[in-house]
């Protein structure tokens, strides 16, 4: 008899077990104020904190860790079924069809999967040699594709009275209806990693098709967030074509990036990656590559133990549910916009109504009159909240909202006056959320940022900045990481200890 169906307490204690196993929860650290305080972590948009779940299952692995490609010992045999689990979990995490798509892992996240994909499709259809993209797009899904094309077109965003929203449909078919047969693919990115906003992939993906154009998903920020279901057997217009994604990014830290893809896509076309494992036999003067998929796309030994930790995580989300996990942190977000909108002085970027675009996972704002830098550096040492600043590899994105922000501030300023101002918004402070965060990692954030805003010269007097970058330094506090930890003295003190 089939299981019957969790409940939501069942899926909220699983959940539970899941939040307070992270690792880092609890770290402490010395503050400018001379207090210690726990750090409060909203920096996962880089890189997600690692769930204990990881640490245990791959812990339990090492001891049986082998190369794979051979059945020749136990541990060979034992690896090489792990591996092949970790890419059926990737598909099955994803609602891809087995039949019809495969993964395989690559080295360097998610830039090192779209890097593979744009230079596989220009090689494959070279008459093809236009892709349209966003503006909203992160460096890895928009260089790769200026590299390998003749022409990426960089589509605008709905803009409202609240700020900036996700992709603009109409556009991009305009730009499809333009270039036609030219195109080889839309890429677009699921979540931005700025603000958060979710894009409509699936009716993104209508529309590729509609105009004989393929979708390639950015999945880098919306695979630990949002559903995702990339095979639609009822409406298969609306299918994705290929997806990548990060392991570092969904609770996996040092895991590869994946390329999930259409089978025939990468068929007929010489891998882009050669050597040991993708090949059927090798002679002198010629070798044969094998059709065996992922092997062909894998040449050499991969990342089998962070092939493993990555998979973890997604059989474990799916465990919960991801649906579940989105409605969670879609109130933490919508929490989180509702208490910040209503600071005098800080500014939040993009469409803060949900009812018009949701987001996950990321909130950039500033404020106004302190540099990104600053803001950044404040929250660090007073009260060790981890933020990120600058323009987060999505420069073009960055400007155009903040260009958008300072339209009224920047009338009848002097050209000095306007190039102070633009010297202090170059950039933004990101807090981005994980399933480890709750309501009062925000009240925490919101609660400094207020502070902030009612002593800005107080803080202000506190630092100088640097001459060779937009680094601000705290004239008295200075953070000393090898006490707290130091590999090499780990190491020292390894061979000390009886």
């Amino acid at each position: 008899m089939p299981k019957p169906e969790m409940g939501a307490p069942d899926r909220q204690k699983m959940l539970d077990k899941l939040r307070a196993s992270t690792t880092g929860l609890r770290v402490e650290y010395p503050l400018a104020s001379g207090e210690t305080a726990r750090r409060i972590y909203l920096d996962s948009t880089a890189s997600t904190l690692q769930l204990g779940i990881v640490r245990d299952v791959v812990g339990k692995y090492l001891p049986h860790y082998a190369n794979t490609h051979s059945n020749a010992h136990f541990n060979a045999k034992l690896s090489s079924h792990e591996l092949a689990w970790a890419h059926a979990m990737v598909l099955d995490f994803v609602g891809a069809n087995a039949q019809t798509h495969g993964c395989f892992f690559v080295g360097s996240g998610t830039t090192g999967g779209i890097n593979r994909v744009a230079r596989t499709l220009a090689r494959k259809w070279s008459h093809r040699d236009v892709v349209i993209t966003t503006i909203m797009e992160h460096h890895s899904n928009d260089l790769p594709h200026r590299k390998n094309f003749a022409k990426v077109v960089h589509v605008p965003v709905k803009v409202t009275a609240n700020g900036f929203g996700c992709a603009d449909i109409g556009r991009i078919e305009k730009a499809l209806r333009e270039y036609r047969e030219r195109v080889s693919y839309v890429a677009v990115t699921g979540v931005s990693n700025v603000t958060g906003i979710i894009n409509p992939i699936y009716d993104i993906a209508e529309l590729a098709h509609r105009y004989g154009a393929l979708l390639v998903v950015d999945a880098a920020q919306m695979a630990a967030h949002v559903p995702i279901k990339m095979s639609n057997p009822e409406k298969p217009a609306r299918e994705l074509d290929i997806l990548c994604l990060s392991g570092h990014k969904i609770y996996a830290p040092s895991s590869p990036g994946v390329v999930v893809t259409r089978l025939d896509l990468f068929r007929e076309v010489e891998p882009d990656e050669v050597g040991g494992g993708m090949v059927d036999d090798v002679h002198l003067d010629r070798y044969l590559t094998t059709e065996k998929f992922p092997d062909r796309e894998e040449a050499g030994t991969p990342n089998i133990v962070g092939a493993i930790a990555l998979a973890t995580v997604l059989c474990a989300l799916k465990k919960i549910g991801m649906h579940y996990i989105d409605a969670q942190e879609t109130r933490l977000i919508n929490y989180a916009i509702s208490k910040l909108t209503t600071i005098k002085d800080v500014v939040v970027y993009g469409e803060t109504d949900p009812r018009n675009c949701q987001r996950a996972g990321a909130i950039s704002i500033n404020i106004r009159g302190l540099h990104h830098a600053l803001t950044a550096a404040i929250l660090n040492d007073y009260f060790n909240i981890a933020v990120r600043n600058a323009c987060f590899c999505a420069h073009p994105y960055v400007r155009e909202m903040i260009a958008n922000d300072l339209g009224e501030q920047m009338e009848g300023l002097s050209n000095q006056e306007l190039e102070a101002l633009a010297e202090l918004h170059r950039g933004m402070v990101r807090a981005s959320f994980g399933l480890y965060n709750d309501a009062q990692d925000v009240d925490a954030l919101v609660g400094a940022l207020q502070q902030i805003c009612a002593r800005k010269e107080y803080y202000q007097s506190q630092y100088h900045k640097t001459e060779s970058d937009d680094e601000y330094i705290h004239n008295t506090f200075q953070f000393d990481s090898r006490p707290i930890f130091s590999a090499h003295n780990e190491v020292t003190r390894w061979f000390e200890d009886d």
